[in-house]
């Protein structure tokens, strides 16, 4: 049975890697050891880490005023590591769209409680259940503040920013986690873009940081592991990093740009899609919640039968059938299909086949 893997993250990695990697394992160029045996200040993992930064430059087009760094601690980590790093003393707002945004303005205001910064909430769909990107009036934005926290894609809840907002000028720090690499973006647009690994870029453990160098913070942050100026000082290397992590999101960078890069991904991954939103909106059976399609994410869609207990039994029916990892997050139910850069097209085409017999099934 082929198994197709649905999962938001850690998420499916592409075959191609996965087998280099295999390859590589027992000797890496050889040393005669693993790369998960290297030493993080060898010469083999120099060029590793160098060659992974080089290749995401070259993806994104990154700015040669930006820093690149490899840090630990998922995207998570960075909801306290932003303010400890540019807020002190400032205002810093926070466009809320879903439930990871939501989490980085909680972590903010927790954080103010004790430093001297204040978050203040820009906008907030949460009323609706985030199945919108809410607006905002820009002129409410303080010019001097030190950024705007946006989200660019809501892995939940399926929505996305695909044009930026006007911000008057104030940074926009992003968390684009679930997709990066997968959606085109203008890099110098931003102050700060930081992504966790493992939907689009590698395995869990490493988290893209990318900060515009005027941002680095020019006095020391309360620890010095959450310090970006340590850490860009350092190269990415003032601690053991996860080495066998970026030596899979160099794989990956390889394998992107072996591809046709970003702009062809983009291409892809509005295609895979489109033939499931287009499917879902010719049926009377099945619904995705997000109210605008402009909105609508291109990684992550949502999406549910007329009934709990429908969605109970649709995923219970696809897992048998090796849909694995199909179910919607336990705060929205449902069920979702997570369609990053390396999920094939041949799974978004045996899903339609599925939910079309299911459909059949139990519309009646």
């Amino acid at each position: 049975m082929v198994v197709y893997n649905f999962s938001a993250g850690p998420a499916v990695l592409p075959k191609e890697v996965l087998k280099k990697a295999q390859a590589e394992f027992l000797d890496y160029a050889g040393t005669g050891m693993s790369v998960m045996e290297l030493s993080h200040r060898s010469k083999p993992f120099e060029d590793i880490i160098q060659s992974a930064e080089q290749l995401l430059r070259e993806l994104m087009g990154i700015p040669d005023n930006y820093k690149v760094l490899f840090l630990q601690g998922g995207a998570s980590t960075q909801f306290s590591m932003i303010p400890l790093n540019l807020a002190l003393g400032k205002k810093a707002y926070y466009h809320v769209a879903g439930s990871w945004g939501k989490k980085a303005y909680t972590e903010a205001v927790l954080l103010s409680k004790t430093l001297p910064f204040e978050p203040i909430l820009l906008a907030s769909s949460e009323d609706s259940n985030f199945d919108h990107i809410p607006s905002f009036d820009a002129s409410s934005i303080d010019p001097q503040a030190a950024y705007v926290h946006i989200t660019t894609n809501n892995t939940i809840e399926g929505t996305a920013i695909y044009d930026l907002p006007d911000t008057k000028g104030v940074p926009i720090v992003a968390d684009m986690s679930s997709n990066i690499l997968a959606a085109q973006y203008r890099v110098a647009d931003f102050g700060m873009i930081y992504a966790g690994a493992q939907k689009n870029i590698g395995p869990a453990g490493v988290t893209i940081v990318i900060i515009r160098e005027d941002l680095i913070n020019t006095t020391p942050a309360l620890s010095s592991m959450l310090d970006y100026k340590i850490q860009a000082d350092n190269e990415s290397l003032y601690n053991t990093p996860p080495t066998f992590g970026i030596y899979m999101a160099k794989l990956v960078f390889e394998h992107v740009k072996s591809l046709g890069g970003v702009v062809k991904m983009a291409e892809l991954n509005r295609h895979k899609s489109g033939l499931l939103y287009d499917y879902i909106d010719r049926s009377a059976f099945y619904q995705n919640p997000v109210k605008n399609p402009a909105d609508r994410s291109v990684a992550n869609i949502p999406f549910t039968t007329p009934s709990p207990e429908l969605d109970k039994l649709f995923c219970q029916e696809a897992e048998s059938q090796g849909f694995v990892n199909i179910k919607g997050h336990r705060s929205v139910g449902g069920m979702r299909a997570s369609l990053y850069n390396a999920f094939p097209l041949e799974g978004v085409e045996a899903l339609l086949n599925f939910m079309k017999e299911f459909e059949d099934k139990h519309g009646h």
